[in-house]
């Protein structure tokens, strides 16, 4: 039964003006490269499928590998009935790839991966009007005021799972706090406290929770002592102590360049893998390394294990989780600048205690207690990096106990995915 919120006639004004502005920029943003990809289905030329039971939206890529946890946990023995959407490229890659292994596994699947339908109320209206679903899942932070009036006018329920609200966000929500009470989800799974806190400040309190974070049970489990590692060992001599580098950015490149001179100097003999994030920095680290007078070779030219003090540029792709589990010590990059970090958990899985620098918002919601219980150092500058490598490659950690210790973290912050499943199966 449809369900009219009662909206003011300011906000309905309001509504109406928004429409208005999404038809007059719609024009130049079938122009804008990112967004011209999909733009049928944006603008809902390209329909969504009709009648569907749940309707999931995934914003992005992190996103997306979320919703391809909920499909593939969702049990099978009922027909899977669902349209999963995304705002990017790559988010719809990564949830066609969910969805093909869901329909290789299983026969009763019908899941349409598209990209989502603009905010434009007019659109959202049709949209949902058409979908019909029985539940709208909405991931993280995506909280849009057309979708959302369109759901309640449908009297479509809708959920926020993994819920994340930053107070920078709030502030900008709480312009028009009346608006998003009349807006509401019907529930909140926050996946902490403050987030949990900061939604009911602009939806109210009643059906806000916590619940895991789903990125916890997406972690991959502890690699045992035997995972090979032919292609590092034939570069590195297993006598070598080796220290990685890893997923270094272009803005902390000369904080690095300055640690690595500063690890030579200190222990002359190590081997120093250097990985950049992005592969077009091959070319500047190599004219660095030669300024630097640090001996030096590209991996791709690598025939035999390396002699003792050299830096190997990896200008190859797909060998660093290898090379955490070869070396004594690590460095996450992403972090001497102000960037978010990267993925300090995949050297941790090894056995690893990474180092990194001061910035790493984009894992804050793995815990400070990670860095406070000593699985992950935090370094302050590029000076401490060195220091704490050096330490490293003197006095490896025990292996064995540091993937016990984070098997044991991330084992008790598992299980967000069977939280959200569980809701979402509430209401189907």
């Amino acid at each position: 039964m449809k369900n009219h919120p009662a909206i003011s006639p300011v906000e309905k004004a309001t509504f109406s003006f928004y429409d208005v502005l999404w038809r007059a920029v719609l024009p130049f943003l079938r122009k804008n490269r990112r967004l011209a990809e999909g733009f049928e289905s944006r603008v809902l030329e390209k329909p969504l499928k009709g009648n569907a039971d749940l309707w999931i939206q995934a914003a992005s890529a992190g996103e997306a590998y979320l919703a391809g946890e909920i499909i593939n946990t969702l049990p099978h023995h009922r027909r899977l009935d669902a349209v999963l959407t995304t705002n990017t490229r790559q988010g719809k890659e990564i949830l066609d790839r969910a969805v093909t292994d869901l329909k290789n596994r299983f026969d009763r699947v019908d899941v349409q991966v598209a990209y989502c339908p603009f905010d434009m109320p007019s659109i959202m209206t049709r949209t949902v009007g058409r979908v019909n679903p029985r539940l709208m899942v909405l991931l993280e932070t995506e909280i849009w005021p057309g979708l959302l009036l369109a759901l309640k006018q449908q009297g479509c329920p809708a959920v926020i799972v993994n819920g994340r609200l930053t107070e920078k966000s709030l502030t900008r929500y709480m312009i028009w706090p009346s608006l998003w009470r009349t807006l509401r989800p019907e529930r909140i799974l926050a996946i902490s406290r403050p987030d949990a806190d900061r939604f009911g400040a602009l939806f109210g309190k009643k059906g806000v929770a916590t619940m895991p974070n789903i990125k916890f049970d997406r972690l991959q489990e502890v690699r045992t002592d035997d995972d090979p590692v032919e292609n590092i060992n034939a570069v590195i001599a297993p006598e070598a102590a080796f220290a990685v580098l890893g997923s270094v950015r272009r803005e902390e490149e000369n904080e690095v360049g300055h640690l690595m001179r500063d690890l030579h100097t200190r222990r002359p003999r190590a081997v120093v893998g250097l990985f950049p994030r992005h592969l077009h920095r091959v070319d500047h680290w190599r004219k660095t390394l030669d300024r630097l007078r640090l001996p030096w070779e590209l991996r791709s030219a690598v025939t035999g294990p390396v002699q003792p003090g050299r830096v190997v540029l990896w200008d190859v792709f797909g060998e660093l989780g290898s090379a955490y589990r070869r070396a004594s010590a690590a460095f996450v990059g992403g972090s001497l600048a102000p960037l978010g970090g990267q993925n300090f958990l995949e050297p941790l899985v090894t056995g690893l205690t990474p180092v990194i620098g001061p910035h790493w918002k984009n894992f804050a919601w793995v815990g400070s207690q990670i860095v406070e219980l000593g699985l992950v150092h935090q370094a302050e500058s590029w000076q401490d990096v060195s220091t704490f490598l050096a330490a490293c490659l003197d006095h490896p950690p025990e292996k064995r106990v540091v993937k016990k210790q984070a098997a044991d973290y991330i084992g008790k912050r598992q299980g967000g995915t069977r939280a959200a499943c569980e809701l979402i199966l509430e209401y189907l």
